[in-house]
């Protein structure tokens, strides 16, 4: 076949693959993940209620329980797989589309998220099991397997997890690296010179961490996750600081489109709020990962007395990425937007740069900084998620061969385009969010009950491997 009918033949792919996307991430996926949000929230009586005990936690440990690693640990783990790009770019991504209403609907949506990746934790810990090592393991799969007696679907989420972990978890995120550090040495060296050069330092760094297992990649996130969100939201309200006079009218700005009834580009009254709503709640959705079944993969293997303590610390990765991060990024943009009119709203990765760049000496090396750490953040975790994924589809024989394929793709995503390998692993992800949130609503009357037990009749302390625990 020659190298145009090839071309021809990924443009095809691609355009079917994206429209698949499209109508996953569309209407159908926003209201089943954000009722699922909804209905979790009102279910459970509102945990959102326990965020600061649930902070309070995340930064300690229950050192003599079952696990592998501290439930900061886990927590780390996860942040650093859903911190990525989708909270810089994605965020502008959603006031490119969708106007700055979308910041506040993004916003709500990591609000009663909470909820969910609550319930995705406590199932994580309930229905954990220990491998042939001793590793404490679990995640979606094993709810549906011990839980529902699935099995099926399990597999099913698995093979959705282990390709999209290839993708979104690893060549996207690897090649976000290589794209912005060849732009800063673009007057030093050739753009595929610098980007192979980053490929093999990536690829080594990372091949070090995922070889040590879970316990490594813990250690290597609890150090590099606080460290990087500090840093990206210290720049981030500093660049608030020279933007401040524009912060009111920002924010009535984010609230007065976000329920505006307004007509958008010739189209009928509520289009404004209509567009606000989707891409607001589809990014929102899609950053904090809540219902999407990665964090409870690694949330199992953490270190707690009961399934509802591990639950609430799991829920503050959602606070912290979405009602935080990504607030914080939105008022960054639209303080910009105002302050500099002439930035172009049309795209939207070029409005984070034109955003951040307008910003003297500091605007661009902190979308830099963030960029850089929040993929390679997300490489470690998420190798962590599809490793899991290998093993229950292959045992642990699959897992050597998946570690050497896993660094092996961070050099090819640091110099190859990657439109295809986004577009599928982004529908993989999608896919993904089905079996998890079958399990999720199917056993929310066992999540309700251990809920009612620990947290709201005041047993967050009782250990479960107590005999006279009735919830055993």
């Amino acid at each position: 076949m020659s190298i145009v009918n090839c071309q021809i033949v990924n443009e095809i792919v691609n355009e079917i693959v994206s429209a698949l996307n499209d109508f996953m991430w569309g209407w159908p996926m926003i209201i089943l993940l954000l009722g699922t949000h909804i209905f979790l929230t009102f279910r459970l009586k509102v945990p959102q209620r326990k965020l600061w005990t649930a902070i309070k936690l995340s930064v300690g440990k229950d050192k003599n329980s079952s696990g592998d690693v501290s439930q900061f640990g886990a927590l780390a783990t996860s942040l650093a797989a859903t911190i990525g790009t989708g909270n810089i770019i994605g965020v502008a991504t959603a006031i490119s589309l969708g106007g700055p209403g979308a910041v506040l609907w993004c916003w709500l949506t990591g609000v009663f998220g909470i909820a969910t990746k609550y319930a995705e934790g406590l199932l994580a810990i309930k229905y954990r099991t220990k491998n042939a090592e001793g590793k404490m393991i679990g995640g979606p799969m094993y709810a549906l397997e011990r839980g529902l007696g699935m099995k099926w679907l399990a597999v099913v989420f698995c093979i959705f997890t282990a390709i999209a972990a290839f993708g979104i978890g690893n060549t996207v995120q690897a090649n976000a690296i290589s794209e912005n550090l060849s732009l800063v040495c673009q007057d030093l060296f050739d753009p595929l010179t610098t980007k192979m050069v980053t490929g093999f330092i990536v690829a080594a760094i990372v091949g070090f961490v995922i070889i040590g297992g879970v316990k490594s990649i813990a250690t290597w996130c609890t150090r590099l996750v606080p460290f990087m969100a500090l840093l990206y939201v210290l720049g981030c309200l500093y660049i608030l600081f020279v933007n401040h006079q524009y912060i009111i009218q920002a924010l009535q700005l984010i609230v007065g489109e976000a329920f505006s009834l307004k007509a958008f580009g010739g189209g009928t009254a509520g289009t404004v709020i209509m567009m606000a709503a989707r891409y607001g709640i589809a990014r929102g959705l899609f950053s904090n990962e809540s219902g999407m079944g990665s964090a409870p993969i690694v949330a199992a293997a953490a270190q707690t007395k009961n399934p509802v303590r591990q639950a609430l610390v799991s829920s503050t990765g959602t606070f912290w990425d979405t009602v935080v991060i990504c607030a914080i990024t939105g008022m960054v943009v639209v303080t910009s937007i105002l302050a500099y009119p002439e930035i172009s709203q049309d795209d939207g990765g070029m409005l984070t740069k034109e955003a951040f760049g307008m910003i003297p000496y500091i605007g661009t090396p902190i979308l830099t900084f963030g960029i850089i750490t929040f993929s390679f953040s997300t490489i470690l975790g998420w190798s962590y998620y599809g490793e899991r994924a290998v093993e229950y589809l292959g045992g642990r024989r699959a897992v050597f061969c998946y570690r050497v394929l896993w660094i092996l793709l961070v050099l090819v995503g640091s110099v190859l385009s990657l439109d295809l390998v986004w577009n599928i692993s982004d529908l993989m992800n999608a896919m993904m969010a089905i079996p998890n949130l079958i399990a999720l609503l199917l056993l929310s009357g066992i999540i309700a009950r251990e809920t009612d037990y620990y947290l709201w009749k005041g047993n967050l302390d009782q250990d479960a491997n107590d005999l006279q625990n009735p919830m055993k």
